[in-house]
């Protein structure tokens, strides 16, 4: 039988919507009715950013206060699988993202719906998924898969080429020295291996054991670095948005938080996990286990 699946989602530089085009081509092809939904930010995020507006995007992006949209609409009241792409911004759902997340309209459609969220980002998106997570489960949602297209590069490579990327637009080896930024094509590609995975789940409409069955395929990486910068920077990110949305001059002191995250990212993480490395993650191991196979799984709060 024909199964009903809907697909939404922002895409700025077009990456995100070229790896939910590659995860839903499964579907299609299997028969199933694909409905895709790119919602529409007003006014429009540019893209290539200019400086200015990369780091203005901050505040409301940590705060989880959402853009404006656009108006749209789904054909069908009911779906049998619903798709929810995002990137993150600064650790957290984009503000387009938090926009889907807060309509009314997508909270009714997606109340008692089993939902994947696919991620593209840059390394880190466990805190934005977390805050997903949240939102599905106040909407009723029942968040049956995640998987999570990054960055391969190293954090401090991949902090210089999405900066590259996204101030000029070009996708290409920064002074021909670099590697490419962004998600690798060849993964983007690779994308309907794991729709591949999902497919069974949804014909049968058994979705126990999904997550699993992704993470076997590697469709999530939780790495261990990654996974102790991430909570420490969210809460900073938390300060300085919380302190900036309340500064009438905040043009000054988004400029003040450009060059302390330049110098957080290329300075004091790598020292700080230098020293973790060294002193303290020998010692964890089991907490770190722990913590790992939560950020693998789909677990909500209830």
């Amino acid at each position: 039988m024909q199964k009903k699946i809907l697909s939404i989602y922002y895409s700025q530089s077009g990456q995100l919507g070229d790896i939910v085009d590659q995860f839903c081509n499964t579907f299609i092809a299997a028969g199933h009715s694909v409905e895709k939904v790119r919602v529409n930010p007003v006014p429009a995020f540019a893209f290539p950013w200019t400086a200015e507006r990369f780091f203005d995007a901050m505040p409301e992006s940590v705060l989880g206060i959402p853009a404006s949209l656009q108006p749209f609409s789904f054909k069908e009241d009911k779906y049998d699988l619903i798709i929810f792409a995002y990137q993150p911004w600064y650790l957290s759902p984009s503000t387009p993202a938090n926009a889907v997340l807060q309509d009314p309209l997508f909270q009714s459609v997606v109340k008692d719906t089993s939902v994947i969220t696919l991620i593209g980002a840059r390394n880190m998106w466990l805190k934005a998924q977390e805050r997903v997570k949240q939102s599905l489960g106040k909407s009723g949602a029942k968040l049956v898969g995640n998987i999570a297209w990054v960055d391969r590069n190293s954090n401090l490579v991949s902090g210089v080429t999405i900066l590259y990327w996204m101030l000029t637009g070009k996708k290409d080896r920064m002074w021909g020295i670099f590697p490419r930024p962004g998600v690798a094509d060849e993964d983007i590609a690779a994308a309907g291996k794991f729709a591949a995975v999902v497919l069974p789940a949804l014909e049968s409409g058994e979705w126990k054991g999904l997550q699993q069955a992704l993470v076997a395929k590697d469709a999530v990486e939780v790495k261990t670095n990654l996974m102790f910068i991430e909570p420490r920077a969210t809460k900073l990110f938390s300060i300085w948005a919380n302190f900036i949305s309340r500064r009438r001059n905040r043009k000054a002191w988004l400029r003040v938080f450009k060059y302390y995250l330049l110098v957080a990212l290329f300075i004091v993480a790598p020292v700080v996990l230098l020293i973790n490395n060294i002193f303290f993650r020998p010692f964890l191991g089991k907490s770190i286990a722990k913590k790992k196979q939560y950020y693998l799984d789909v677990n909500q709060p209830s």
